[in-house]
Order: C-alpha cells, then sequence, then structure tokens
C-alpha cells in the first residue's frame, strides 16, 4: 500500500514572459517504511516535486495523493526539512521548534514539552535557548530536524539537508537521520530526500529515483538491496556497483536537457 503517489505530475513555471518546464509526467510511488532518495542535475524539478507533495506548490497537471487523497495545501502529517535551515534568526532554539504548534494552536505547556523532547532526542539539549547566530550550521539544521518532528509527521521531506555541511557533520546526521527513521517509537517512517551527492543516496536510501536533466523526467528507479546498517558495506563491490549504476543514469539524464 502506497503512502504517497504521484502520478503524472508536471509543472512549468513563468519567467520574465518565458515558460521553463521543470517537471514533466513524473509518476512514482513511496510505500510505509520506505525510505526514498531523488537525485538528478542542478535544475531537474527535484525540489519543486518536493514541495508539490509538501503542499507548499501546486502542479499544473497531475496529482499527489496522500493515503489516496489528493494533495492540496500544507497537511501536519507531511513535514519538511530545508537545505538552508529556514530558522527565524529573532526566536531562540526552542522558539523556533515550537512555532509550527503554535499555528497549530497546541497549547503552551504542551508545545514547550514537545519542543524540549525532540530537542534532546537531536542532541541539543541545553541549548534550548540559544539564537540560531550562535549555532553553528549542522547544530541549525539538527533544530530544523527537530521542528519537523515534533509535528509527529507520518512523512518527512528533506531538500538536501547536508549539503552546506562539511563532510564529519554531515555524516554524523545522516547517521542521526537513519536512526529516527528507525525508531519503531516514532511516528515518522517514511522518508523522501532530495540529494545531489549519489553515495549519500545509496547509503541512506531504500530506493534511489533518478530524474533527467529539465524538463525532469524519471529515468530510473533502483533498489538499493544493501544489507543495513551500511556503514561497514560502503568498501564493498555492490555499493560501488550501484553507486556506478546511478551515474551512468545521471550521464544519459544530462543529455535530456531543452
Amino acid at each position: 500500500m502506497s503512502v504517497l503517489e504521484a502520478d503524472k505530475v508536471s509543472k512549468t513555471f513563468e519567467m520574465e514572459k518565458n515558460k521553463i518546464p521543470v517537471l514533466d509526467n513524473v509518476s512514482f510511488s513511496v510505500g510505509n517504511d520506505e525510505f526514498v532518495c531523488l537525485v538528478g542535475p542542478s535544475g531537474c524539478g527535484k525540489s519543486t516535486m518536493l514541495r508539490i507533495i509538501a503542499g507548499l506548490e501546486k502542479a499544473d497537471s497531475g496529482t499527489v495523493k496522500f493515503h489516496g487523497e489528493p494533495i492540496t495545501k500544507p497537511n501536519s502529517k507531511i513535514a519538511m526539512v530545508f537545505q538552508l535551515f529556514g530558522l527565524l534568526p529573532w526566536k531562540t532554539s526552542l522558539e523556533n521548534v515550537e512555532l509550527p504548534l503554535e499555528v497549530l494552536d497546541i497549547d503552551k505547556e504542551e508545545r514547550t514539552r514537545t519542543a524540549q523532547e525532540y530537542l534532546e532526542m537531536v542532541e541539543l539539549k541545553g541549548f534550548e535557548n540559544t539564537y540560531p547566530h550562535d549555532l553553528s550550521g549542522g547544530m541549525k539544521q539538527r533544530v530544523g530536524i527537530a521542528r519537523a518532528l515534533a509535528l509527529k509527521p507520518e512523512v518527512l521531506l528533506m531538500d538536501e539537508p547536508f549539503s552546506s555541511l562539511d563532510e564529519l557533520t554531515a555524516k554524523t546526521l545522516r547517521e542521526l537521520v537513519l536512526d529516527i527513521w528507525r525508531d519503531p517509537d516514532l511516528p515518522t517512517n517514511t522518508f523522501i530526500m532530495v540529494s545531489h551527492n549519489v553515495e549519500e543516496a545509496v547509503f541512506m536510501a531504500d530506493r534511489v529515483i533518478v530524474m533527467t536533466a529539465r524538463p525532469g523526467r524519471i529515468i530510473g528507479d533502483v533498489k538499493v538491496d544493501i544489507p543495513r546498517p551500511r556503514r561497514s558495506h560502503m568498501r564493498e563491490a555492490k555499493y560501488f556497483e550501484l553507486v556506478d549504476k546511478i551515474v551512468e543514469l545521471l550521464e544519459i539524464g544530462k543529455k535530456n536537457q531543452h
């Protein structure tokens, strides 16, 4: 049973009187407990697809359904982590995590308790009253992850969440996200992540959906059948074979650009 289903999604942007097709007839589904990565050349519509799933953009044609119901607006069961953190600089870590709960009209005591719980989960206990300008990039992204998880969503969308971080920090946060995904006590068990890093995608995902250059179409859907946890399998031939296969699809897809 699919949790999310994209069916023939197309999207065109108008810029300075020019029409730029970004997505063309994109269809895929994501099941319960599945971790899916979208990869593709820059500008291929990966992030736009994620925003359509989040209800932040509307497709020109086609539909995205959540449990069989079309997504027409943001849904608290689908949360998103942004590439550039998206934190409000005048609010503390705690207040940033509380913000979406406040929008949902959850009472102050409960939202503070929930925010504290999720900040502790992302290892930021003690930084509740710290403002974003005093946090490192990795810590800011932890606040972003805590804010998304505090909604207790069923689906977590992540738009290149580690791309602005140094590799050591990114590695730590990848492991943290996988721990959250595998935690049976958390309601968030379906993840869709946009990445430009093929090795990252193979390390994290059950499936890697490969898109062509703009307008983005799906050129491949690669199953990653490597046992978890994968850290000990990253030097094995199977891992490199999958990376090479996806890179090859990306090279073919680059020739698509209009």
